[in-house]
């Protein structure tokens, strides 16, 4: 077993614990959001850690309303500038905490007595210290480079706080299903292993999905890209029409997201297209239709809400780059020229 399948498997008992590891930290953060004039929001973050915060952004703009910027650090860090974050709520998220570059928006925020918020696995990181508050992921040591119950963890973390912040209880509800039918998704290793075979010559695939999906679009490349060394782009279906449809040919991969809920509407005009042109797809989806009528369908558990289909998502594509990786032949632990710390400025 590898390191990294292993750290898949724990993702069900991880994202138990998030649901109430940090309970008090959130009514706090939210007393405090609910004391100033918040008008937008602000999320840096890194590799991994910004598809999360892809996530975020989706998720606080559809509950809340409120804008979201992924901030780019470098503006700070290279070009020696500074951001006007005075009411801005900035959210840092990192795995190891460590990150120097998301850290210095952190510090720029704090100059200006914005609220900031911390997100990483180390309690005791330079990003959790210097954060107002931190959101601890409290997902036990993560030792694959290939980052899988930390991103989850993370995607919890951003959930939760914009279902109190919202004061969505049916999201909470929802949130609270997660686990389980993660555990339930895990089921999903024994068909891929059966079809694995057929993608190990593989050199370069597409990942497509829409709106708060779009974020596992990215993870799921990124994870194919850095445990099988597969030239592999996400993109959101709304964008892929536009040009990068033209790269498309007889047999070329393409995996899809297309869960039941506002989303599948684009998705099945997607199949449908690319079907025309003679794609080979895998499609992720819980459509019974899509299920029934295609070849190569992985089914994810039933739901219609795009806010959770996420995780149920991102957990076949850790799988499946996982197995892929050892069909090639690969460790995935430790893809090539990649450490499990990596430090920008």
């Amino acid at each position: 077993m590898t390191k990294m399948w292993k750290e898949i498997y724990e993702q069900p008992t991880v994202l138990q614990n998030c649901l109430i590891q940090n309970t008090q930290i959130i009514n706090d953060i939210i007393k405090d959001i609910d004391s100033r004039k918040i008008n937008n929001v602000v999320i840096v973050a890194r590799g991994t850690s910004d598809h999360a915060g892809i996530y975020g952004k989706y998720i606080i703009e559809h509950n809340l309303g409120i804008p979201v910027a992924l901030a780019a650090p470098s503006i700070i860090t290279m070009y020696n500038k500074k951001l006007l974050l005075t009411n801005s709520l900035v959210i840092a998220i990192s795995q190891s905490g460590q990150a120097e570059d998301v850290l210095e928006v952190i510090k720029c925020a704090n100059e200006q007595e914005a609220i900031t918020i911390g997100i990483t696995n180390f309690e005791s990181s330079p990003i959790a210290t210097n954060s107002k508050y931190h959101l601890y992921t409290a997902a036990g040591v993560e030792e694959s480079v290939a980052a899988t119950k930390t991103f989850t963890s993370q995607m919890m973390n951003m959930a939760l706080l914009v279902a109190k912040w919202s004061n969505d209880e049916q999201l909470i509800s929802k949130l609270s299903l997660v686990p389980k039918n993660v555990r339930e998704t895990l089921k999903l290793s024994e068909t891929i292993v059966s079809h694995i075979s057929d993608y190990v010559e593989m050199n370069d695939c597409f990942v497509l999905s829409r709106g708060i999906n779009y974020a596992i679009a990215l993870e799921s490349a990124l994870k194919i890209q850095e445990t099988t060394y597969v030239k592999a782009k996400g993109y959101a279906i709304s964008d892929f029409h536009h040009g990068p449809f033209a790269m498309v040919g007889q047999q070329t991969p393409v995996i899809i997201y297309a869960p039941e809920g506002p989303s599948l509407a684009d998705a099945n005009e997607m199949i449908t297209k690319l079907k025309k042109v003679g794609a080979s797809l895998i499609i992720v989806t819980n459509n019974q239709q899509l299920l029934n009528e295609n070849k190569n369908t992985f089914a994810i558990p039933m739901c219609d809400n795009d806010l959770i289909t996420p995780f149920y998502n991102i957990i076949f594509a850790q799988m499946f780059a996982c197995l892929l990786a050892l069909a090639k032949g690969l460790n995935p632990d430790q893809p090539r020229g990649l450490n499990k710390v990596t430090i920008t400025r």
